[in-house]
């Protein structure tokens, strides 16, 4: 009895250690395969950062020695326009036609100097959830894409237009945003720039904040006087850094870039800009 026993027992036990190598097998081939996925899908990324643009100017003094082919007629600063600095203003002629050989939901590129944030930005026709977990290519899986939903008219005209994008560890996508956790970083990188294919909008940064995880599209009624200037009181109230002096004025178009916090799944992290200027391509 006490030999069956022991062969028992033996035998119980390289079942288990076998079940369990076997586990640990498969979890290791999906943490390869995984891995390899996030690593091609910043590749692709990174090449289309990399395609041919016009050479970014910029200081709108420079643009005077250009070819005219190059530039589109100069387009009147008023006194009905924005007090702007045209210091600020790019020449960067992304290179859309090619962007929509690679996939026609992208519609505008945004770029946030100072940060890695430099991505197209998709809006899929009829699933406002599909490039959380789809890449540019439509690779499902993570980083997924910066996306907005179908919501928000893709000229950026919304009174408040929201962003997605996912806070990821490598900081690629929206995980440098959570930068603007510092008021150094906010001082120093205060600009946002959205690439359209016939114009350029600049918003500044006024606020970082962490915020609820309500959906912000219905979180209030934006297009009120009284909705609008409670929604920016809100998100000052709970600013981790931001620009006082900054005015956000009813009337206002501002930008909301919403990303996660780690191991705070009832929040956001929201970094706010006002449309400070806009201009032709």
């Amino acid at each position: 009895m006490k030999m069956k026993n022991k062969s028992s027992k033996k035998g119980k036990a390289l079942f288990w250690a076998s079940f369990f190598g076997t586990i640990c097998l498969v979890c290791l081939v999906y943490i390869g395969i995984y891995y390899v996925k996030q690593v091609g899908a910043n590749q692709r990324y990174e090449e289309l950062q990399e395609l041919p643009t016009i050479p970014v100017v910029t200081n709108v003094e420079e643009q005077e020695g250009q070819k005219e082919a190059e530039l589109e007629e100069p387009v009147e600063v008023t006194e009905e326009t924005f007090d702007v600095d045209l210091s600020l203003r790019k020449v960067k002629q992304i290179n859309f036609g090619e962007l929509w050989n690679r996939n026609p939901h992208i519609y505008a590129w945004i770029e946030i100097p100072g940060t890695q944030v430099n991505y197209p930005v998709l809006q899929h026709p009829t699933d406002d959830a599909y490039y959380l977990d789809h890449t540019v290519d439509g690779v499902s899986g993570l980083p997924g894409s910066i996306y907005t939903e179908s919501v928000h008219p893709k000229d950026f005209t919304a009174t408040n237009t929201v962003l997605y994008g996912h806070n990821m560890k490598n900081d690629s996508m929206f995980g440098s945003l959570h930068d603007y956790e510092s008021q150094e970083f906010l001082d120093m990188n205060p600009y946002v720039y959205v690439y359209l294919p016939d114009r350029t909008i600049i918003y500044q940064i006024f606020a970082a904040s962490r915020f609820s995880d309500a959906y912000l599209p219905d979180y209030c009624d934006y297009e009120s006087e009284k909705g609008f200037l409670s929604y920016i009181e809100e998100i000052r109230t709970n600013a981790i850094s931001e620009d006082k002096e900054l005015d956000v004025p009813f009337g206002s178009r501002i930008l909301t870039l919403s990303t996660c916090i780690a191991n705070d799944p009832t929040h956001r992290f929201l970094v706010e800009a006002v449309l400070i200027d806009e201009y032709e391509s």
